[in-house]
């Protein structure tokens, strides 16, 4: 069997190859490129993408795999040689069903629309985008119906960012959070107090609120002879290996949250990849295993860390030091309360912890209605802004800060593609507490500016195994269930919030 192992990885190798080769140039795209570049940019990605799914549905490796299979089978479960088995034959059995033609056309499609929504969105221009939009829906049922899905048509497309979860599934843990969290952000409401926020909402310059997230970012964790940070319209990261994991902000001078917390939010993205075996790199293990296992890194590291008050007993005299004209005269416990600031916003990334899910549950709804049939691309800024009045008592003044806000369905599917925020909000708090239980010096470590003991923790526990384990085994691993259990997520929201909010 180690000439068909070999063989294996072989052709594993190259298919990571190109997806990488076709990342650079999507970072590139949306960091760096010239707006002239968007069309031959669009082929080229395609091109890769057809090139890399021709070699994942190659009759060659599923025989391959098929024989492997036996031998995997009498392997221990947790060996690389297992996983890797099991994986390979995951991904070439959803691959197979997607031609590479749709494929390639999803991709091309995708980034065409980028380049369209990034001018149209400041120029406040839903019609301009529309028809790429009817597109990318018209692109998401047709992958969708590939599948021949038994339940809702979101089935697949959830499946791809969240596997083994369905739309049923995602509807059931939003369900049980907005009905605890509601109550939350009624009682924060009746309480009558009113954080102050104007000290974050004063000019700070670009360059010294970039200058004061890199070494946060540093000290977290986050490995910069193996990664960069750049600036975008929509902040992400992105990993072309193991040792190439880039970030990405962006900068509003008249608010210093914006590029911090964002700063933060993908340096937890960035260590998870950064983290993962080196013995995993160039296969399909080298790689987080789901979006929500992504979320919850992401959220851990900028909510339970970076909008916590032992966070800010260290970092904030740092900032005052940065920033003294503004914050010299602000004090820590009104910083720390103005970060927490609990009030219904119009844009998702700008959402406190309480509210954010909120804009979770409408896009995730919006999904479904356009997939299923019971809403139109036409109607979606209306309805978009319907929701956001019934859900968060706002209603957008524009379609700028309404249906244009979030990049995720104009440079991928509609569908699946929100459900991994919450998802890892619920999570983060899970495996936090974890950590603390292992180590309950981590609070008093972070008061300090000391982050490596969480890390370590989280790199031994989640990071190194990339997808060797499904999100449910690794939360049955760390936490002893693999159940994703909003109760301690909501508890430690009430927790927080009663104590500034002064409910009793």
């Amino acid at each position: 069997m180690q000439r068909q192992f070999a063989e294996l990885n072989a052709r594993l190798a190259e298919i990571h190859d190109l997806s990488s080769a076709k990342a650079v140039l999507e970072w590139d795209q949306w960091t760096k490129m010239p707006p002239g570049g968007a069309a031959a940019r669009a082929v080229q990605l395609a091109t890769l993408e057809r090139l890399a799914h021709q070699r994942r549905i190659d009759p060659g490796l599923g025989r391959l795999i098929g024989e492997l299979e036996p031998y995997g089978e009498g392997l221990d479960y947790e060996s690389d040689e297992a996983a890797l088995i099991r994986i390979a034959r995951h991904d070439f059995d959803r691959a197979e069903k997607i031609p590479p033609d749709l494929q390639a056309e999803f991709i091309q499609h995708g980034a065409l629309t980028y380049q369209v929504w990034e001018h149209a969105r400041p120029r406040n221009d839903f019609l301009a985008v529309r028809p790429y939009l009817e597109k990318t829906l018209v692109l998401s049922r047709r992958i969708a119906e590939c599948f021949h899905p038994e339940g809702s048509l979101a089935d697949p497309l959830i499946d791809y960012h969240d596997p083994g979860l369905t739309a049923a599934d995602v509807r059931m843990v939003l369900a049980e959070l907005r009905e605890g969290l509601l109550p939350l952000v009624k009682a924060i409401a009746d309480s009558g107090i009113e954080v102050d926020d104007r000290c974050l909402r004063q000019h700070f310059p670009a360059d010294r609120q970039l200058a004061f997230g890199l070494p946060i970012a540093r000290a977290f964790g986050y490995d910069f002879d193996r990664g960069r940070q750049d600036l975008t319209a929509h902040p992400f990261a992105t990993s072309f290996s193991i040792g190439d994991v880039r970030i990405t902000t962006r900068v509003r001078e008249d608010h210093l949250g914006e590029a911090l917390f964002g700063t933060l939010h993908e340096s937890g993205h960035a260590m998870y990849e950064q983290g993962i075996d080196a013995a995993l790199e160039r296969s399909p293990l080298g790689n987080g295993v789901s979006a929500g296992i992504h979320e919850s890194q992401s959220r851990l590291w900028e909510n339970l860390v970076g909008r916590s008050r032992p966070f800010w007993r260290h970092c904030y005299p740092h900032l005052q030091a940065a920033f003294p004209e503004q914050l010299g005269r602000v004090d820590l416990e009104t910083f720390y309360q103005a970060t927490n600031k609990v009030t219904p916003s119009l844009i998702r990334t700008d959402a406190d912890e309480v509210t954010y899910n909120l804009h979770v549950m409408l896009r995730f709804e919006l999904e479904l209605d356009l997939l299923e049939g019971r809403l139109t691309i036409a109607e979606l800024p209306d309805a978009w802004g319907e929701r956001m009045q019934g859900y968060l008592g706002v209603t957008p003044p524009d379609d700028r800060d309404g249906v244009l806000q979030d990049v995720h369905w104009y440079d991928g599917t509609l569908g699946g593609s929100f459900q991994g925020y919450t998802l890892g909000n619920i999570m983060s708090v899970l495996f936090y507490e974890q950590a603390v239980q292992a180590h309950p010096s981590i609070p008093d470590e972070m008061g300090e500016g000391q982050f490596a003991t969480l890390h370590h923790w989280l790199r031994e526990n989640l990071y190194r195994h990339g997808r060797k384990f499904t999100a449910r085994e690794l939360l049955e691993r760390t936490t002893g269930s693999p159940e994703i259990n909003s109760g301690p997520y909501l508890h430690y929201l009430w927790q927080k919030f009663s104590e500034i909010y002064g409910i009793a």
